[in-house]
């Protein structure tokens, strides 16, 4: 078989040099520095919060500390659901006992604003069945002290409590069960995804050590980051549901940048390399190549830090920090492992017996053939390497390009449709299991109790407002259309509130516009107001992000311009990489609409729909596809350019980068798709829709833009789709990194083993399928 030597293989570089001049003593230092990791990211979970979808300087945000420090009694965040069963809450023997567990209540740290039913005979605490009162009180602190408050008190309060039934529920209570079930789901998430990833790596490589090593990779990335994670929350709030993200990045990532260093240094042992110089040639090729990826990934992430609310800051937080991490293990501990190595990359090679059979195969067809039996000749792709399929596939898009173009475009629009009529709101109980009990609470008031417990605004007024001030601003705010009704002012000194309750749905269209009336309401020139409520912070939540949103934009597409730019040279190739990008991430936020918030396959995935989408997690969704969109097209256009540069043929070049690709990033997809498939399964809403939807998203961007839109864009584009002006092509000489090398030198060489790998044989059928066009 002839195979391909480097006639003067270029020296080793000072990269490659410094990370495999020890191997032994850089995986040693790498695995205490993982060790470390472990220790230091210890408990990571436990100081995380699960909020931050409030912007911080919003006008919602400030009311509601001033009312949380001045009136507790006006922001409860614990609520203590009192169930008398058949004797009624006004039973005297339940009244006793509600009497006493409110003034426990009272006497607990860490409470304030304690109120019950039984205090103030208040119709809104009361159910309307008349079975079911509320206590409701306040904890202070923040997230981490609020849920260890809750821990201490539920062993004393919940629970059979003589004539009653108490059951803890309220924001605090909901916050800390959804916290706590995303950890468990999460350990069930990553006991899922790592055995069946390491199937499929072994299915992908055939060599159980090869197929080892992007698993290592990855668990050093996720226990990095945890590490990172657990010292960011000494200075900032992160979010738990960033946990989530880390795992499927660091696994994700960690294996398609493993897949792509592991792939092309056997493909350099395949044509003769010896060991370190496939080392240094897979550095100089592929690793380039991983670290575009890295940064136009990370470039996704970092657009999230331009938004106020911690729970998206969070997840840029996790994704950069991941995304580097599995870079530099990529770049530093593989190359080492892979010196150690050498040639035993392909030990273990579960699928020798398959190919031995495929040749065996081949052999008696060929005997056939020469004997001129009936049915001589050989059996279609017994002859076929590997990536045959994706050579005739690469082929026949180009033939007919315009109708795959067409075809695949429409397709992609058609399932994004129903994003059209997407409906934006807020996180509530629903997100959790129906068996949780918060969410038993929460629906039990939803359901059972009058007006709209929980939905209601507060017009915080500041001032030194006399008595006509107050009655006049009340009487602006009864005359509102959307207003059921107006309680207060509850005063204490220069500071006073009323309570609004709007007709209509808690955080519907007409409580949203009745938020925009009170703020735009005039009143005395001594009162300054404010608004808040479930409402409010939607309203201000959803104009933060539109506000911050272009900037993100604008952050993601420029730099991804220029880092393409700098990998190719040209200036259609990032423009087109942008479009078709956002393009592939159309299924995604169409299924979002038509699955979560239309409550489509509700059964089937179990969840309760809301009618709405959370506000923040399009944004999330976007920059995490969008970077793992990218992250496919580098490895494929990386590959193109190499041929390109090599040969001339833009054509041969297109199939070429196709079929060395398109086999690699269909496995990451999958492999990817997997992990974000464990991760759907939490029992958590939000996580179940951003671990689905990603899933989605990368197979469409795998299987139908990498596979289909791209090489039939490029086909329609033709050579200009490499043309820049002469200003830029200097530009790119001097400042630009390409991952092809020059050209080689074909000479015959005597393969290293007796039997060939299957990229020695893929390569050979590459060659005679796709043709070795000469250098132009």
């Amino acid at each position: 078989m002839p195979e391909v030597n480097r006639s003067a293989p270029p020296p080793v570089g000072g990269w490659t040099r410094f990370v495999t001049a020890r191997p032994r003593l850089a995986l040693l230092a790498a695995l205490v520095i993982t060790a470390l990791a472990v220790f230091a990211g210890s408990g990571v979970a436990d100081r995380m919060g699960s909020g931050g979808w409030q912007a911080p300087d919003a006008e919602s945000t400030y009311a509601t500390e001033v009312l949380a420090r001045e009136f507790p009694a006006s922001q409860p965040n614990l609520l203590l659901l009192v169930d008398s069963g058949s004797a009624g809450v006004d039973d005297p023997a339940v009244t006793a006992e509600a009497a006493r567990l409110t003034e426990r209540l009272k006497a607990e740290p860490g409470i304030s604003g304690v109120g019950s039913y039984w205090e103030t005979a208040s119709p809104a605490l009361r159910s309307e069945d008349g079975e079911e009162a509320i206590i409701a009180a306040r904890i202070g602190g923040d997230e981490k002290t609020a849920g260890e408050t809750l821990d201490r008190l539920a062993p004393a309060f919940a629970g059979e409590r003589g004539p009653v039934t108490v059951s803890l529920g309220g924001p605090v209570a909901v916050q800390h069960e959804m916290q706590t079930i995303i950890q468990e789901d999460l350990l069930r998430a990553e006991l899922i995804a790592l055995p069946v990833t390491l199937v499929l790596l072994v299915m992908v490589f055939g060599s159980a050590v090869a197929a080892m090593l992007p698993l290592a990779v990855g668990i050093v990335a996720i226990l990095g980051t945890n590490a990172v994670l657990r010292g960011l929350t000494e200075f900032t709030d992160v979010s738990v549901f960033a946990m989530n993200l880390t795992t499927a990045l660091g696994l994700g990532l960690a294996i398609d940048y493993a897949l792509f260093i592991v792939r092309r240094f056997r493909e350099e042992l395949a044509v003769g390399a010896d060991t370190r110089t496939a080392v240094g040639t897979t550095l100089r090729t592929a690793g380039r190549t991983v670290l575009f990826s890295a940064l136009t990934v990370a470039v996704s992430l970092s657009a999230m830090l331009v938004f106020p609310q911690y729970f998206l800051r969070s997840f840029a937080y996790a994704g950069i920090a991941v995304v580097l991490l599995a870079a530099a293990a990529a770049l530093i501990l593989l190359p080492a492992a892979l010196v150690l190595l050498g040639p035993r990359i392909n030990a273990l090679d579960l699928r020798r017996v398959l190919r031995r059979r495929r040749k065996a195969a081949a052999g008696a067809d060929a005997a056939g053939a020469a004997a001129g039996g009936p049915g001589a000749g050989p059996v279609a792709g017994t002859d076929a390497s590997p990536g045959r399929g994706w050579a005739w596939l690469g082929a026949l898009v180009m033939r007919r390009a315009p109708v795959f173009a067409i075809v695949t475009t429409v397709g992609l629009l058609l399932l994004g449709l129903p994003f059209l009529g997407v409906k934006f709101g807020t996180a509530d109980d629903r997100q959790l299991p129906a068996s949780a009990e918060s969410r038993v609470v929460q629906e039990h008031i939803r359901d059972g109790f009058p007006g709209s417990p929980g939905g209601g605004l507060e017009v915080l007024a500041e001032g030194q407002g006399s008595p006509a001030d107050h009655a006049a601003l009340k009487g602006r705010i009864e005359q509102l259309p959307g207003v059921l009704r107006v309680d207060g002012p509850v005063a204490d000194g220069p500071v006073a509130y009323y309570s609004v309750l709007p007709k209509g749905e808690a955080v519907g269209e007409q409580a949203q516009q009745l938020v925009r009336d009170l703020r735009a309401l005039p009143s005395a020139s001594s009162l300054d107001t404010s608004v808040t409520g479930t409402a409010a912070v939607l309203v201000d939540s959803k104009d933060a992000i539109a506000d911050r949103l272009p900037w993100a934009l604008a952050i993601i597409v420029v730099v991804t311009l220029l880092l393409v730019f700098l990998l190719t040279g040209s200036v259609l190739i990032p423009l087109q990489a942008v479009v078709l990008n956002a393009l592939s991430l159309t299924a995604m936020f169409g299924a979002v609409v038509w699955v979560f918030q239309d409550g489509n396959l509700s059964g089937l995935l179990a969840f309760t729909s809301t009618g709405d989408i959370e506000t923040t997690l399009p944004v999330l969704m976007f920059c995490v596809a969008f970077g793992l969109s990218m992250d496919y097209g580098v490895f494929l256009i990386s590959r193109i350019k190499e041929e390109y540069d090599r040969t001339g043929d833009h054509e041969h070049s297109v199939t070429f980068g196709l079929r060395h690709t398109g086999g690699l990033i269909t496995a990451a997809a999958v492999i990817l798709a997997v992990v974000m498939v464990a991760i759907g399964t939490s029992r958590v809403t939000n996580t179940k829709m951003l671990g689905l939807g990603i899933a989605l998203a990368v197979l469409m961007d795998a299987m139908v833009v990498r596979s289909l839109l791209v090489p039939a864009v490029m086909k329609l584009m033709g050579r200009s789709t490499w043309w820049a002006p002469a200003p830029l092509r200097a530009f790119h000489r001097r400042f630009g990194l390409s991952e092809g090398e020059a050209a080689p030198a074909v000479t015959p060489a005597a393969p290293p083993d007796p039997e060939p790998t299957a990229e020695a044989e893929e390569i050979a059928g590459a060659r005679r399928d796709v043709g070795e066009p000469a250098r132009r």
